[in-house]
């Protein structure tokens, strides 16, 4: 495989950053887009760092067309970026459910928007996002976030046909509960076991999978989940 150069939403902490050091390992350029660098931020001379809050939609667009234009060649976007908003419907304002929408639900199909004209330019390129099972099956207290996942399983569904006699790949990663600082604001988290969550590095491995494979083979969905269901509360 060429070397290629991959935009990843998301990738200073969790998910996106085990995504992005495998991306690294495996001789790929990275852009990594996200909020914050982190304390410890990932230097590599092959990764570029890029600040960019993905909940501020007006802004989205141009940051990305800044990254197409600073990387012509970039082929492949992972779009992570999200958070995890639980609770009764009634205890989140319309402020909330809108802000919760456009950082789970929005954002990458404005990230996707800015990309695709290049990718299919390209006649080639990869577009996975980051769903979750939650888009799968309705949880309790769940609702914001199971629709904003179920929209987004809908939307690479479509853009999947869409992109397709392009040239362009889409598929999207439905992880169990992964253990990262994604639970660190709410009441609820996997268990402690290695067998009760899933590791950062896993869901790295599945995004690798659907990105090495033959041209011409499409992985739509994967579906990882621990071994054991196991969620511990408080």
């Amino acid at each position: 495989m060429n070397q290629r150069t991959i935009l990843v939403t998301g990738a200073s902490r969790g998910i996106g950053r085990a995504i992005a050091e495998l991306l690294l390992e495996e001789g790929c350029r990275v852009v990594g887009l996200a909020r914050t660098m982190g304390a410890k931020h990932l230097v590599h001379p092959s990764y570029t760092a890029v600040l960019g809050d993905l909940a501020a939609l007006s802004s989205v667009q141009g940051t990305v067309k800044d990254i197409l234009r600073q990387n012509p060649d970039l082929d492949g976007v992972v779009s992570v970026a999200g958070r995890g908003d639980f609770g009764e419907l009634e205890q989140f304002s319309t402020t909330a459910i809108q802000s919760s929408m456009e950082l789970n639900l929005l954002s990458h199909m404005v990230v996707a928007r800015a990309v695709i004209p290049q990718l299919k330019g390209l006649r080639r390129g990869d577009l996975i996002f980051m769903g979750s099972v939650s888009s799968l099956n309705g949880a309790q207290k769940g609702s914001l976030y199971c629709a904003a996942k179920f929209g987004l399983r809908g939307f690479a569904q479509s853009l999947r046909q869409e992109c397709a006699r392009r040239g362009v790949r889409v598929g999207v990663i439905h992880p169990g509960m992964v253990r990262t600082g994604f639970f660190d604001e709410l009441n609820f988290r996997p268990g402690a076991e290695p067998s009760q969550a899933i590791e950062p590095a896993d869901v790295a491995q599945a995004v690798w999978t659907m990105l090495s494979a033959r041209q011409g083979t499409v992985i739509d969905e994967l579906v990882l989940s621990p071994q054991q269901h196991v969620i511990d509360f408080g």
